[in-house]
């Protein structure tokens, strides 16, 4: 009895030690090998007679837990600092240079995948070995002139998407006082140095239309992301009350991400009460929910280098006022009328059906208030002449790649939508986001198990939270 005590107070206190299986420490078990060999084969076929060379990401300077960047995961799944992969289109093979490791490396944080027999059995690549022998490789290549893909584009790590890291290339190429060189560029200019006679031809477009439509086990992962970050949103509707604080919100999100095993956050929080949600990127999180205020909370995990994007508007209070639900339930139906034209096919046709929806609601619709019914009517406004797309891809990054989307939609496809209707003098900003999966016949939306009607969010927000309950018990002592 003495002894179940003791480990009883081990677990509880996190010093008890709980092994894992090896094969995951040394490998990602987000997906089968096989996905990630489908994905190079892919790739092969691209690059015909050429190379693609791709350099992983390097430990960190922190003690954050490392992370690969999302271009080299999406080929092989390997997580080493300063791993490399050569995809060779003319042999149909791929090469895997690893870092050497040692017994004293691995005594600190446990084993890393290394060069060898085991490496190649595990992540499915013809031929894993030390990262001394890159620069035969490269030398071999050079002297056959032939087209080397690279990366031109600087990596994505983490809580990041695609628009941002440009952004940052541009500020800072453009800043006198910084102008570094992305890690990418340094590494294609002592590539071209050596291989004199070839071609250096940007990947970054081949890999973003790959990404563009998701495979099975893609769709399974972000599915698991929606319904983590459904999960966080939820947990805090039922938590919310005047006199809260926002970062309050994000915490009890943050909470249900990791407890369900996510590596960390997609993007930052947006929780934003009363007139901050005129922001749409606002993410602060130091005022106190008020009562009368709507509560915009956007959040979403990072789940196995995949994420979600998810956005509820909730009463801080639980009750919709007689405005609110005037103003939020011409937003909801309007909303609903969006995405019921969503599917398959050109988006602009479907816009195209989408306005033609909405223009009956809004004749349909009693307004009370004028101001109400001009914001919607400039909603409405903007589908009048369809449109290229609904929203922005999810995947890999929570603004996934476009890769050269044409307008078409096609089974595979996930994006989000998450149009605004605003009044602007009053900075009044209503905004929802759903994670929508294109099919064969129509869509799925993935986030659909969130509340969305005013009765709907009402009694969620009436039901009790086990973490409320917890939080409010004395137990944590603050």
């Amino acid at each position: 009895m003495r002894t179940r005590r003791v480990l009883l107070c081990l677990v509880l206190s996190g010093l008890m030690f709980v092994p894992v299986r090896a094969d995951k420490r040394l490998f990602s078990d987000a997906f089968a090998p096989a996905e990630f060999a489908a994905r190079r084969a892919q790739l092969m076929a691209a690059i015909g007679d050429g190379v693609a060379i791709i350099s992983g990401a390097t430990e960190q300077a922190n003690y954050e837990k490392f992370k690969q960047n999302k271009q080299f995961f999406y080929l092989c799944g390997v997580e080493v600092p300063r791993a490399m992969l050569l995809v060779d289109g003319r042999s149909k093979t791929s090469t895997l240079f690893l870092p050497a490791r040692t017994p004293a490396d691995d005594r600190s944080e446990g084993p890393l995948l290394a060069p060898g027999d085991e490496a190649r059995r595990l992540t499915g690549i013809e031929a894993v070995v030390d990262r001394v022998q890159f620069d035969a490789a490269i030398k071999t290549i050079a002297a056959q002139g032939r087209h080397i893909y690279m990366p031109f584009r600087e990596e994505s790590i983490g809580a990041v998407a695609t628009d941002r890291v440009r952004a940052h290339e541009r500020a800072t190429a453009s800043d006198p006082w910084d102008g570094r060189k992305s890690k990418e560029a340094v590494f294609r200019e002592k590539v071209q140095a050596i291989a004199i006679k070839s071609e250096v031809v940007d990947l970054d477009p081949l890999l973003d239309k790959m990404r563009l439509v998701k495979s099975p086990a893609e769709i399974a992962v972000i599915r698991e992301a929606t319904r983590i970050a459904g999960l966080g949103i939820l947990e805090g509707m039922k938590v919310a009350e005047p006199g809260m604080y926002e970062y309050e919100i994000e915490a009890i999100a943050d909470y249900v991400f990791k407890r369900n095993n996510a590596m960390g956050i997609g993007y930052f929080a947006l929780v934003a009460t009363g007139t901050n949600a005129a922001w749409p990127h606002y993410h602060a999180a130091q005022s106190r929910l008020a009562d009368g205020d709507l509560v915009l909370f956007d959040y979403a995990p990072e789940f196995k280098y995949y994420t979600s994007d998810v956005t509820r508007m909730f009463p801080a209070n639980g009750r919709f006022s007689p405005r609110q639900r005037e103003l939020y339930g011409i937003y909801v139906k309007l909303y609903q009328a969006l995405m019921s034209s969503i599917g398959p096919g050109p988006a602009a046709d479907r816009l195209k059906a989408a306005h033609g929806k909405m223009t009956a609601i809004l004749e349909s619709f009693t307004f009370t208030d004028p101001k109400i019914k001009a914001a919607a009517t400039a909603f409405v406004a903007r589908y009048a002449s369809g449109g290229r797309s609904f929203g922005h891809g999810v995947g890999l990054e929570v603004h996934d790649v476009a890769g050269g989307f044409d307008g078409v939609y096609t089974p595979g496809m996930i994006f989000t939508i998450e149009p605004a209707l605003t009044i602007p003098d009053e900075q009044i900003y209503i905004r929802l986001e759903d994670v929508i999966l294109i099919t064969e016949t129509g869509y799925e939306n993935l986030s659909a198990s969130l509340p969305m009607g005013i009765d709907e969010i009402e009694k969620v927000m009436k039901q009790n939270s086990g973490i409320r309950r917890f939080w409010d018990s004395g137990i944590l002592g603050f």
